[in-house]
Protein backbone atom coordinates (compact mmCIF):
# COMPACT_ATOMS: atom_id res chain seq x y z
CA UNK A 1 0.00 0.00 0.00
CA UNK A 2 1.31 3.30 -1.12
CA UNK A 3 1.28 5.25 1.55
CA UNK A 4 3.29 8.63 2.93
CA UNK A 5 4.76 7.93 6.57
CA UNK A 6 5.34 10.55 8.62
CA UNK A 7 8.37 9.30 10.19
CA UNK A 8 10.01 9.50 6.63
CA UNK A 9 8.83 13.00 6.51
CA UNK A 10 10.46 13.86 9.80
CA UNK A 11 13.56 11.96 9.29
CA UNK A 12 14.04 14.20 6.22
CA UNK A 13 13.72 17.37 8.28
CA UNK A 14 10.44 18.01 6.53
CA UNK A 15 8.72 18.40 9.86
CA UNK A 16 11.10 21.50 11.01
CA UNK A 17 9.05 24.23 12.79
CA UNK A 18 5.93 22.97 10.83
CA UNK A 19 2.40 22.52 12.28
CA UNK A 20 1.73 18.82 12.88
CA UNK A 21 -1.95 17.99 13.52
CA UNK A 22 -2.43 14.49 14.83
CA UNK A 23 -5.61 12.23 15.03
CA UNK A 24 -4.83 9.53 17.97
CA UNK A 25 -7.05 6.97 19.51
CA UNK A 26 -7.15 8.04 22.71
CA UNK A 27 -10.29 6.71 23.99
CA UNK A 28 -9.62 5.16 27.32
CA UNK A 29 -11.64 3.97 29.96
CA UNK A 30 -12.55 6.00 33.06
CA UNK A 31 -13.86 5.39 36.18
CA UNK A 32 -17.26 6.91 37.60
CA UNK A 33 -14.93 9.88 39.14
CA UNK A 34 -13.07 10.57 35.84
CA UNK A 35 -9.71 8.23 36.66
CA UNK A 36 -8.22 6.49 33.69
CA UNK A 37 -8.46 2.82 34.67
CA UNK A 38 -6.37 1.99 31.62
CA UNK A 39 -3.39 3.70 29.72
CA UNK A 40 -2.61 1.52 26.66
CA UNK A 41 -3.92 3.53 23.98
CA UNK A 42 -2.24 7.16 25.60
CA UNK A 43 1.28 4.79 25.74
CA UNK A 44 0.65 3.60 22.20
CA UNK A 45 0.28 7.59 20.82
CA UNK A 46 3.56 8.43 22.60
CA UNK A 47 5.24 7.28 19.56
CA UNK A 48 3.82 9.58 16.97
CA UNK A 49 4.38 12.11 18.96
CA UNK A 50 7.59 12.26 19.70
CA UNK A 51 8.67 11.55 16.82
CA UNK A 52 7.06 15.04 15.72
CA UNK A 53 8.61 16.50 18.69
CA UNK A 54 11.88 15.34 18.18
CA UNK A 55 11.67 16.88 14.62
CA UNK A 56 11.54 20.18 15.55
CA UNK A 57 7.51 20.55 14.92
CA UNK A 58 4.53 22.10 16.95
CA UNK A 59 2.17 19.41 17.99
CA UNK A 60 -1.57 19.22 18.05
CA UNK A 61 -2.81 16.25 18.76
CA UNK A 62 -6.92 15.30 19.24
CA UNK A 63 -9.04 11.96 20.12
CA UNK A 64 -12.68 11.55 20.37
CA UNK A 65 -13.55 9.99 24.08
CA UNK A 66 -16.95 7.97 24.74
CA UNK A 67 -20.57 8.99 22.60
CA UNK A 68 -20.67 12.91 22.97
CA UNK A 69 -23.21 14.52 21.93
CA UNK A 70 -22.36 16.87 18.75
CA UNK A 71 -22.35 20.43 19.57
CA UNK A 72 -23.57 19.77 23.46
CA UNK A 73 -19.71 19.55 25.60
CA UNK A 74 -20.30 17.92 28.52
CA UNK A 75 -17.80 17.73 31.67
CA UNK A 76 -17.59 14.03 31.29
CA UNK A 77 -16.57 13.99 27.60
CA UNK A 78 -13.66 16.03 28.33
CA UNK A 79 -9.96 14.78 27.54
CA UNK A 80 -8.66 16.60 30.73
CA UNK A 81 -7.74 13.19 32.14
CA UNK A 82 -5.82 12.16 28.99
CA UNK A 83 -4.25 15.56 28.91
CA UNK A 84 -2.56 15.37 32.57
CA UNK A 85 -1.94 11.32 32.02
CA UNK A 86 0.07 12.28 28.54
CA UNK A 87 1.90 15.32 30.59
CA UNK A 88 3.18 12.70 33.25
CA UNK A 89 4.07 10.37 30.19
CA UNK A 90 5.79 12.98 28.25
CA UNK A 91 7.50 14.67 31.11
CA UNK A 92 6.43 18.35 29.65
CA UNK A 93 3.23 20.15 30.12
CA UNK A 94 0.30 19.33 27.92
CA UNK A 95 -2.47 21.99 27.63
CA UNK A 96 -6.09 21.39 26.85
CA UNK A 97 -7.19 23.57 24.39
CA UNK A 98 -11.35 24.24 23.61
CA UNK A 99 -13.28 25.84 21.35
CA UNK A 100 -9.98 25.41 18.99
CA UNK A 101 -11.60 24.67 15.53
CA UNK A 102 -11.26 28.51 14.54
CA UNK A 103 -7.64 28.53 15.97
CA UNK A 104 -4.79 27.08 17.75
CA UNK A 105 -1.51 28.71 19.28
CA UNK A 106 1.53 25.95 19.51
CA UNK A 107 4.92 26.57 19.42
CA UNK A 108 7.50 24.10 17.99
CA UNK A 109 8.42 21.86 20.90
CA UNK A 110 5.04 22.12 22.67
CA UNK A 111 2.30 20.01 22.59
CA UNK A 112 -1.30 20.99 22.89
CA UNK A 113 -4.52 18.52 23.13
CA UNK A 114 -7.11 19.70 21.20
CA UNK A 115 -10.76 18.79 23.13
CA UNK A 116 -12.62 15.80 22.32
CA UNK A 117 -13.16 15.77 19.00
CA UNK A 118 -16.70 14.47 18.13
CA UNK A 119 -18.09 17.23 20.34
CA UNK A 120 -17.67 19.10 16.68
CA UNK A 121 -20.86 19.59 14.75
CA UNK A 122 -20.42 17.92 11.76
CA UNK A 123 -17.55 15.03 13.05
CA UNK A 124 -19.63 12.10 12.59
CA UNK A 125 -20.83 13.27 8.92
CA UNK A 126 -17.58 14.62 7.70
CA UNK A 127 -18.64 18.62 6.83
CA UNK A 128 -16.34 19.79 4.48
CA UNK A 129 -16.41 23.21 6.58
CA UNK A 130 -15.46 21.70 9.46
CA UNK A 131 -13.11 19.19 7.35
CA UNK A 132 -11.56 22.15 5.91
CA UNK A 133 -11.06 24.93 9.37
CA UNK A 134 -9.28 21.62 10.58
CA UNK A 135 -6.83 21.24 7.81
CA UNK A 136 -6.47 25.01 8.12
CA UNK A 137 -4.64 24.38 11.82
CA UNK A 138 -2.11 22.33 10.22
CA UNK A 139 1.16 22.03 8.15
CA UNK A 140 1.17 18.35 8.14
CA UNK A 141 -2.03 15.91 9.13
CA UNK A 142 -0.96 12.62 10.40
CA UNK A 143 -3.81 9.80 10.94
CA UNK A 144 -2.41 7.40 13.76
CA UNK A 145 -5.76 6.21 14.70
CA UNK A 146 -6.68 2.47 12.94
CA UNK A 147 -9.54 1.92 15.62
CA UNK A 148 -11.42 5.04 13.79
CA UNK A 149 -10.19 3.80 10.08
CA UNK A 150 -13.15 2.50 8.78
CA UNK A 151 -14.85 5.82 9.76
CA UNK A 152 -15.15 8.52 7.40
CA UNK A 153 -15.16 11.72 9.67
CA UNK A 154 -14.09 15.53 9.57
CA UNK A 155 -11.33 14.20 11.54
CA UNK A 156 -9.93 11.00 10.22
CA UNK A 157 -11.15 11.63 6.57
CA UNK A 158 -11.88 15.86 5.66
CA UNK A 159 -9.20 16.95 6.90
CA UNK A 160 -6.85 14.41 5.02
CA UNK A 161 -8.42 15.50 2.08
CA UNK A 162 -7.39 19.71 2.85
CA UNK A 163 -4.40 19.39 4.62
CA UNK A 164 -1.57 20.33 2.79
CA UNK A 165 0.23 16.53 3.61
CA UNK A 166 -1.37 13.89 4.53
CA UNK A 167 0.15 10.76 5.95
CA UNK A 168 0.04 7.70 8.57
CA UNK A 169 1.52 7.59 11.79
CA UNK A 170 3.45 4.96 13.33
CA UNK A 171 0.66 2.73 14.67
CA UNK A 172 -1.36 3.42 11.67
CA UNK A 173 1.57 2.32 9.20
CA UNK A 174 2.42 -1.06 11.63
CA UNK A 175 -1.30 -2.24 11.21
CA UNK A 176 -0.82 -1.35 6.97
CA UNK A 177 2.21 -3.29 6.64
CA UNK A 178 0.98 -6.42 8.81
CA UNK A 179 -2.39 -6.47 7.50
CA UNK A 180 -0.62 -6.58 4.02
CA UNK A 181 1.90 -9.31 5.07
CA UNK A 182 -0.86 -11.51 6.42
CA UNK A 183 -3.65 -11.21 3.71
CA UNK A 184 -2.01 -9.20 0.15
CA UNK A 185 0.79 -11.31 0.57
CA UNK A 186 0.47 -14.25 2.75
CA UNK A 187 3.48 -16.73 2.85
CA UNK A 188 1.27 -20.32 2.70
CA UNK A 189 -0.37 -22.12 4.14
CA UNK A 190 -2.53 -19.37 5.47
CA UNK A 191 -4.23 -20.23 8.07
CA UNK A 192 -7.79 -17.84 9.68
CA UNK A 193 -9.77 -18.72 12.56
CA UNK A 194 -12.83 -16.91 12.77
CA UNK A 195 -15.08 -17.59 16.21
CA UNK A 196 -17.91 -15.71 17.84
CA UNK A 197 -21.53 -16.39 18.91
CA UNK A 198 -23.02 -15.56 15.29
CA UNK A 199 -22.41 -16.59 11.57
CA UNK A 200 -24.85 -13.17 10.83
CA UNK A 201 -21.96 -11.03 12.26
CA UNK A 202 -19.26 -12.61 10.33
CA UNK A 203 -21.12 -14.08 7.12
CA UNK A 204 -19.25 -11.63 5.41
CA UNK A 205 -15.81 -12.32 6.72
CA UNK A 206 -16.40 -15.75 6.19
CA UNK A 207 -17.10 -15.53 2.37
CA UNK A 208 -14.26 -13.03 2.21
CA UNK A 209 -11.75 -15.52 3.95
CA UNK A 210 -13.00 -18.48 1.70
CA UNK A 211 -11.99 -16.97 -1.18
CA UNK A 212 -8.17 -17.02 -0.24
CA UNK A 213 -7.54 -18.89 2.77
CA UNK A 214 -5.97 -22.28 2.99
CA UNK A 215 -7.59 -23.20 6.08
CA UNK A 216 -10.54 -21.36 7.55
CA UNK A 217 -11.01 -22.66 11.47
CA UNK A 218 -14.56 -21.81 12.66
CA UNK A 219 -15.14 -21.62 16.61
CA UNK A 220 -17.61 -21.18 19.10
CA UNK A 221 -21.38 -20.84 18.38
CA UNK A 222 -20.40 -20.21 14.41
CA UNK A 223 -18.74 -23.82 14.30
CA UNK A 224 -21.97 -24.99 15.49
CA UNK A 225 -23.79 -23.72 12.90
CA UNK A 226 -21.04 -25.35 10.13
CA UNK A 227 -21.58 -28.94 12.67
CA UNK A 228 -25.71 -28.36 11.64
CA UNK A 229 -24.43 -27.67 7.77
CA UNK A 230 -22.15 -30.78 7.86
CA UNK A 231 -25.07 -32.75 9.20
CA UNK A 232 -24.34 -32.86 12.98
CA UNK A 233 -26.50 -32.73 16.01
CA UNK A 234 -25.95 -30.21 18.22
CA UNK A 235 -28.04 -29.83 20.95
CA UNK A 236 -29.67 -27.11 22.13
CA UNK A 237 -26.56 -25.20 21.47
CA UNK A 238 -25.79 -21.84 20.37
CA UNK A 239 -26.93 -21.54 16.21
CA UNK A 240 -28.33 -20.20 13.52
CA UNK A 241 -30.20 -22.53 11.77
CA UNK A 242 -31.38 -20.30 9.05
CA UNK A 243 -28.01 -19.43 7.66
CA UNK A 244 -27.21 -23.37 6.80
CA UNK A 245 -27.43 -22.79 2.99
CA UNK A 246 -24.90 -19.87 3.54
CA UNK A 247 -22.10 -22.34 5.81
CA UNK A 248 -22.46 -24.62 2.96
CA UNK A 249 -21.33 -22.23 0.54
CA UNK A 250 -18.93 -21.50 3.00
CA UNK A 251 -17.67 -25.23 3.09
CA UNK A 252 -18.22 -25.66 -0.45
CA UNK A 253 -16.02 -22.49 -1.81
CA UNK A 254 -13.16 -23.64 -0.16
CA UNK A 255 -13.93 -27.44 -1.03
CA UNK A 256 -13.25 -26.07 -4.61
CA UNK A 257 -9.77 -24.65 -4.03
CA UNK A 258 -8.51 -27.67 -2.06
CA UNK A 259 -8.91 -26.67 1.25
CA UNK A 260 -10.91 -27.10 3.74
CA UNK A 261 -13.08 -25.84 7.25
CA UNK A 262 -12.31 -28.01 9.41
CA UNK A 263 -15.35 -29.87 11.54
CA UNK A 264 -14.99 -30.50 15.06
CA UNK A 265 -14.84 -34.52 15.16
CA UNK A 266 -14.93 -34.08 19.38
CA UNK A 267 -16.14 -31.40 21.61
CA UNK A 268 -16.57 -30.32 25.46
CA UNK A 269 -20.72 -29.77 26.10
CA UNK A 270 -23.00 -29.20 29.31
CA UNK A 271 -26.56 -28.99 30.41
CA UNK A 272 -26.37 -25.62 31.71
CA UNK A 273 -24.29 -22.23 30.68
CA UNK A 274 -22.68 -21.81 33.74
CA UNK A 275 -18.60 -21.16 35.24
CA UNK A 276 -19.31 -24.17 37.32
CA UNK A 277 -21.08 -26.90 35.09
CA UNK A 278 -20.02 -30.11 34.41
CA UNK A 279 -18.00 -30.63 31.34
CA UNK A 280 -18.10 -33.59 29.50
CA UNK A 281 -16.05 -34.65 26.53
CA UNK A 282 -18.10 -36.14 23.61
CA UNK A 283 -17.51 -36.88 19.95
CA UNK A 284 -19.11 -34.91 17.88
CA UNK A 285 -21.30 -37.69 16.48
CA UNK A 286 -22.59 -38.12 20.07
CA UNK A 287 -24.17 -34.32 21.17
CA UNK A 288 -27.47 -35.25 23.19
CA UNK A 289 -30.69 -33.30 22.89
CA UNK A 290 -30.00 -31.61 25.84
CA UNK A 291 -26.10 -30.50 25.54
CA UNK A 292 -24.81 -27.26 24.70
CA UNK A 293 -21.50 -27.26 23.14
CA UNK A 294 -19.09 -24.81 24.97
CA UNK A 295 -15.84 -25.58 23.81
CA UNK A 296 -13.90 -27.90 21.04
CA UNK A 297 -12.65 -31.15 21.94
CA UNK A 298 -9.24 -32.20 22.73
CA UNK A 299 -8.51 -34.34 19.79
CA UNK A 300 -10.27 -31.75 17.62
CA UNK A 301 -7.91 -28.81 19.36
CA UNK A 302 -4.79 -31.36 19.07
CA UNK A 303 -5.69 -31.71 15.24
CA UNK A 304 -6.01 -27.83 14.57
CA UNK A 305 -2.75 -27.10 16.35
CA UNK A 306 -0.96 -29.02 14.47
CA UNK A 307 -2.26 -27.36 11.41
CA UNK A 308 -1.31 -23.72 12.94
CA UNK A 309 1.75 -25.25 13.99
CA UNK A 310 2.51 -26.09 9.84
CA UNK A 311 1.01 -22.46 8.99
CA UNK A 312 2.60 -19.82 7.11
CA UNK A 313 0.80 -16.93 7.99
CA UNK A 314 -2.30 -17.23 10.76
CA UNK A 315 -5.15 -14.62 11.19
CA UNK A 316 -7.07 -14.64 14.53
CA UNK A 317 -10.24 -13.38 15.72
CA UNK A 318 -12.42 -15.17 17.97
CA UNK A 319 -11.73 -17.80 21.22
CA UNK A 320 -13.17 -21.04 19.74
CA UNK A 321 -14.91 -21.51 23.51
CA UNK A 322 -16.54 -20.04 26.48
CA UNK A 323 -12.86 -19.43 27.73
CA UNK A 324 -13.70 -17.19 30.67
CA UNK A 325 -14.95 -20.57 31.85
CA UNK A 326 -11.83 -22.54 33.15
CA UNK A 327 -13.33 -25.73 32.01
CA UNK A 328 -14.52 -24.63 28.22
CA UNK A 329 -11.01 -22.74 27.55
CA UNK A 330 -8.70 -25.67 26.82
CA UNK A 331 -9.26 -25.16 23.24
CA UNK A 332 -9.01 -21.65 23.05
CA UNK A 333 -5.55 -22.09 25.10
CA UNK A 334 -4.58 -24.90 23.09
CA UNK A 335 -5.23 -22.81 19.60
CA UNK A 336 -3.36 -19.95 21.80
CA UNK A 337 -0.13 -21.78 22.36
CA UNK A 338 -0.03 -23.05 18.89
CA UNK A 339 0.16 -19.83 17.37
CA UNK A 340 2.77 -18.60 19.61
CA UNK A 341 4.46 -21.77 19.12
CA UNK A 342 4.30 -21.35 14.94
CA UNK A 343 7.23 -20.08 13.11
CA UNK A 344 3.69 -18.49 11.12
CA UNK A 345 3.75 -14.46 10.62
CA UNK A 346 0.59 -13.98 13.13
CA UNK A 347 -1.88 -11.38 13.27
CA UNK A 348 -4.83 -11.16 15.88
CA UNK A 349 -7.71 -8.91 16.51
CA UNK A 350 -11.09 -8.30 18.00
CA UNK A 351 -11.32 -7.98 22.14
CA UNK A 352 -12.21 -11.54 23.36
CA UNK A 353 -9.14 -12.31 21.06
CA UNK A 354 -6.74 -9.70 22.94
CA UNK A 355 -8.43 -11.02 26.26
CA UNK A 356 -7.61 -14.28 25.74
CA UNK A 357 -3.64 -13.19 24.57
CA UNK A 358 -3.38 -11.56 28.12
CA UNK A 359 -4.92 -14.55 29.84
CA UNK A 360 -2.19 -16.79 28.50
CA UNK A 361 0.54 -14.77 28.26
CA UNK A 362 1.20 -14.93 24.53
CA UNK A 363 1.67 -10.87 23.66
CA UNK A 364 5.15 -11.42 22.40
CA UNK A 365 4.54 -14.57 20.72
CA UNK A 366 2.38 -12.70 18.29
CA UNK A 367 3.31 -11.15 15.11
CA UNK A 368 0.87 -8.46 15.06
CA UNK A 369 -1.85 -7.26 17.86
CA UNK A 370 -4.39 -5.56 16.25
CA UNK A 371 -5.61 -2.26 17.83
CA UNK A 372 -8.88 -1.90 15.84
CA UNK A 373 -11.81 -3.82 16.54
CA UNK A 374 -14.10 -2.74 13.65
CA UNK A 375 -11.17 -1.89 11.58
CA UNK A 376 -10.01 -5.08 12.11
CA UNK A 377 -13.06 -6.51 11.46
CA UNK A 378 -13.90 -4.99 8.16
CA UNK A 379 -10.36 -5.34 6.63
CA UNK A 380 -11.11 -9.04 6.72
CA UNK A 381 -14.53 -8.61 5.19
CA UNK A 382 -12.33 -7.33 2.25
CA UNK A 383 -13.37 -3.75 2.38
CA UNK A 384 -11.52 -0.67 1.84
CA UNK A 385 -11.25 1.27 4.82
CA UNK A 386 -11.88 5.12 4.31
CA UNK A 387 -8.72 5.87 6.52
CA UNK A 388 -6.09 4.21 3.84
CA UNK A 389 -8.52 5.07 0.87
CA UNK A 390 -7.58 8.90 1.28
CA UNK A 391 -3.83 8.20 2.49
CA UNK A 392 -3.18 6.42 -0.67
CA UNK A 393 -5.07 9.34 -2.90
CA UNK A 394 -3.14 11.82 -1.35
CA UNK A 395 0.24 9.83 -1.14
CA UNK A 396 -0.29 9.63 -5.22
CA UNK A 397 -0.60 13.59 -5.42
Amino acid sequence: MNILRFSDICAQGKARGQRVFIRADLNVPQDDAGHITEDTRIRASLPCIRIALDAGAAVMVTSHLGRPTEGEFKPEDSLAPVATRLSELLGLEVSLRSNWVDGVQVAPGQVVLLENCRVNKGEKKNNPELAQKMAALCDIFVHDAFGTAHRAEASTYGIAQYAKVACAGPLLAAEIDAISKALANPKRPLAAIVAGSKVSTKLTILKSLAANVDQLIVGGGIANTFMLAAGLKIGKSLAEPALLAEARTVIEAMKARGAEVPIPTDVVVAKTFAADAQATVKAATEVADDDLILDIGPQTAARLATQLKAAGTIVWNGPVGVFEFEAFSHGTETIARAIAESSAFSIAGGGDTLAAIAKYGIEKQVGYISTGGGAFLEILEGKQLPAFEILEKRARG
